[in-house]
């Protein structure tokens, strides 16, 4: 694909547009953001959504956000997902917490932000959206297959991708990736995600460089920021959670860079407004939505050289190598010491990220669900269409 092109995004199908639609979220990581604005856009175009949360009892600020959803029906649990440790009893009892769900409220369309629920025997069609997997990122961050532990996890995937009537995912390197580590070989559609530019204003830009992600996760690489901010001439501000949920925050530390902590959204959009460099030298990001945000208020942008980031960004960031923090420390060098480039990098980043808005997010939804209710299309799980079966990877064996 040519880096430079936008990803390509199916047309929108009006005759066939739902009603109601039940959808799944996490409550902690990007997808909450993420099933939050598009709802919000279904909700605005007479689309009912019912939301399911689960992975973590829901904030005071997540609750708030919710509560500005005019006509959003939430439905909480805090049942653990299928990437936490141990968590197949709680999978089952999401997994029947969610069918019983679907016959309270009787969706037209059943949008799974998780793997192993596309294999319940939901009435409604599916769509199943990978948003990331721990396959795709344990060869990312350890450059190597995940170890047998993980055989549970591959198994319940496979069968959630081979249960869901439509698969989709943000960016075609995420749809690559079930190919290669689920031997998934059914395609499926690219459904880049969106942000409406209304929270993310530039301001007065000032000499920092900022970065917004889990500390605590190896795929943000923020240890490469760390170890090159105090060679630096600004200053390097982190936002985000220090710690893997639970376990909590007390006496963490983040040497070398200033840890805002984890803000709330407005906190976290006024620090994009001011900055003038977004890093985010990540291992792995299926898509990258505080990149997004951070180009939206006119941050230029500094990137892991991963195929997804370049998918979405193609010329409009600089790259370097995850592990290369002299590439790190000069690209930044670079953009401190060069104003003309900094504003040019800053400018293509923004003008690239008016492409990926919230209408244009809601559209490909909405010809994802068109596709599952034409009327070629199956309605129940006993009339799935056949499936080409491909030989299970070896590193599910």
């Amino acid at each position: 694909m040519n880096a430079d092109a936008l990803p390509h995004t199916p047309e929108r199908a009006p005759p066939h547009v739902p009603q109601h639609v039940l959808m799944t979220t996490d409550t902690v990581g990007g997808v909450w953001s993420h099933a939050l604005e598009l709802a919000a856009g279904l909700g605005e175009g007479g689309v009912r959504v019912s939301l399911a949360t689960m992975g973590a009892p829901l904030t005071p600020v997540q609750r708030a956000q919710a509560a500005s959803l005019p006509g959003l029906q939430l439905h909480e649990s805090d049942w653990r997902l299928e990437w936490m440790n141990e968590p197949w009893d709680d999978v089952r009892r999401a997994g029947d917490w969610l069918l019983g769900l679907e016959r309270a409220v009787q969706p037209d369309v059943v949008h799974l932000n998780q793997f192993a629920f596309g294999a319940l025997p939901f009435a409604a069609p599916k769509l199943v959206v990978a948003h990331s997997c721990v396959a795709s990122w344990w060869r990312a961050v350890h450059r190597q297959l995940a170890p047998a532990g993980w055989d549970t996890y591959r198994k319940a995937v496979r069968q959630g991708l081979d249960g869901a009537d439509v698969v989709g995912a943000p960016t075609e390197a995420m749809l690559s990736s079930l190919a290669l580590d689920y031997g998934y070989i059914e395609g499926g559609l690219v459904l880049p995600n969106g942000r409406s530019p209304a929270m993310f204003v530039p301001g007065d830009k000032e000499p920092v460089v900022l970065s917004a992600g889990r500390l605590w996760d190896a795929a943000k690489n923020l240890a490469a920021l760390q170890a090159v901010a105090t060679r630096l001439l600004w200053p390097v501000c982190v936002a985000g959670s220090a710690s893997p949920p639970g376990a909590g925050e007390c006496g963490i530390q983040a040497p070398g860079v200033l840890w805002l902590g984890e803000l709330a959204p407005d906190a976290l959009a006024a620090q994009f407004s001011r900055a003038s460099i977004y890093a985010l030298p990540a291992r792995y990001e299926p898509f990258g939505l505080t990149a997004l945000e951070a180009a939206l208020s006119q941050c230029a942008l500094v990137l892991g050289d991963v195929p997804s980031l370049r998918e979405v960004w193609g010329d409009a960031a600089l790259y370097v190598q995850p592990e290369d923090h002299e590439a790190l420390h000069a690209a930044l060098m670079r953009l401190i010491d060069d104003p003309p480039l900094r504003q040019q990098m800053a400018l293509k980043a923004w003008e690239r990220a008016r492409h990926f808005t919230p209408a244009r997010m809601v559209d490909a939804y909405l010809s994802a669900y068109a596709r599952l209710l034409a009327p070629a299309a199956p309605r129940t799980a006993g009339a799935r269409r056949t499936r080409r079966k491909a030989k299970e990877p070896a590193c599910a064996s």
